[in-house]
């Protein structure tokens, strides 16, 4: 979907009771740009956590400043005003304005959501955002918001995440069995296929749980992130390559109702404001987890290693049926499947002789 499609998909011109702050309506601010439009963005993360809280401050914080003040927004974090899990429910009530989050913690609500984040062995960063903006995904990603008045909008990139953190070594398929892991999305499920048990909670919660035994393992994102939980100070071992998370878009949610009653001009900045954010949070990532890694492995002695090819074979072929089954359920999900699936296969062909090939030459 091309940017400009997006920017006129809702109607400025229709003002909707309950929109906007009690004190201001957004057609006192389409007439008066003296007055100030109060929203609410709710977010799935710890308040400043790095990365994923500080983007969505930095949406905010765009926002706020582009629109002139004419629009001020307030970042809440995990449990501040409602729980992580209940962001997408917030937002389609219109409890708040805005979210942020990932998709695949939506699944309760759509199965064809999950696609949207990320799925197993699946795009990368660079060629989700592909799919997004000029492969069809984000009007497919709008449609399967759309009974529930909710707009989606790319507001960031982890790229590829790390495996997890383990407290048994994984040497075999037999070390998944009995497994309890915090893992969301389709990974969880392909986890599930393997033998193990997808344990879905809040980052607030994932430290206490391992320390506590309640779970075995975890992913969180990747080095930035999980040197800042803390999870080397549970967890022995540190896998890699994080085959279920290849390339993690995060979402904005907005309130439709609340968007179409903005003026086309501020309608234009919350949309940008997301976007300029979906590449900067890719770049902080890239530029910060190495450091974070070295810190890991020389300050507090992790133990990095590598999932055995065994397991990363058994875990794609597991990873293909249960994506195969999802899009069978219903119309909608096939269709987000096979759009998603048709651009992979295109978009590798170019990848194929340039991007993996240059990568193999350039460390040879």
């Amino acid at each position: 979907m091309k940017r400009r499609d997006f920017l006129g998909a809702a109607s400025a011109g229709a003002v909707l009771a309950g929109c906007g702050s009690r004190e201001t309506s957004p057609a006192a601010v389409a007439s008066d740009p003296q007055q100030t439009l109060h929203w609410k963005m709710v977010t799935t993360w710890p308040k400043n956590f790095p990365g994923l809280g500080t983007g969505a401050n930095h949406i905010a914080k765009l926002i706020n400043e582009m629109s002139g003040g004419r629009i001020h927004v307030t970042v809440y974090g995990d449990s501040e005003l409602v729980p992580a899990m209940e962001v997408f429910d917030a937002v389609s009530s219109g409890t708040a304005q805005m979210g942020h989050g990932a998709a695949y913690y939506w699944k309760g609500k759509s199965e064809a959501a999950q696609f949207f984040a990320t799925v197993p062995f699946g795009m990368n960063a660079q060629e989700m955002n592909a799919w997004l903006f000029y492969g069809g995904g984000m009007e497919l990603w709008r449609e399967v918001y759309a009974p529930f008045g909710v707009l989606p909008v790319a507001a960031g990139n982890s790229g590829v995440q790390m495996g997890g953190w383990f407290n048994r070594e994984i040497n075999s398929l037999a070390d998944l069995d009995g497994l309890k892991m915090r893992i969301p999305g389709l990974g969880g499920e392909v986890l599930k296929r393997a033998g193990g048990t997808p344990v879905g909670m809040a980052a607030s919660d994932i430290f206490t749980s391992l320390q506590s035994g309640a779970i075995d393992a975890t992913e969180w994102v990747g080095p930035y992130n999980d040197l800042a939980l803390g999870l080397y100070k549970v967890a022995k071992y540190y896998y890699y390559p994080g085959w279920h998370e290849p390339g993690t878009t995060l979402e904005c949610l907005v309130n439709k109702a609340a968007y179409a009653a903005l003026p086309e001009d501020l309608q234009s900045i919350v949309v940008n404001a997301c976007l300029v954010v979906n590449g900067d949070m890719l770049s902080e990532y890239t530029a910060r987890n190495n450091a974070a890694l070295q810190s890991l492995i020389h300050e507090h002695h992790v133990d990095v290693r590598a999932f055995p090819d065994s397991v990363l074979q058994r875990l794609r072929a597991l990873s293909e049926q249960v994506v195969a089954e999802i899009a069978g359920k219903d119309e909608l999900s096939g269709r987000v499947f096979e759009s998603y699936r048709s651009f992979q296969r295109q978009v590798f062909s170019w990848h194929d002789i340039s991007e993996r090939a240059y990568m193999n030459v350039r460390e040879s």
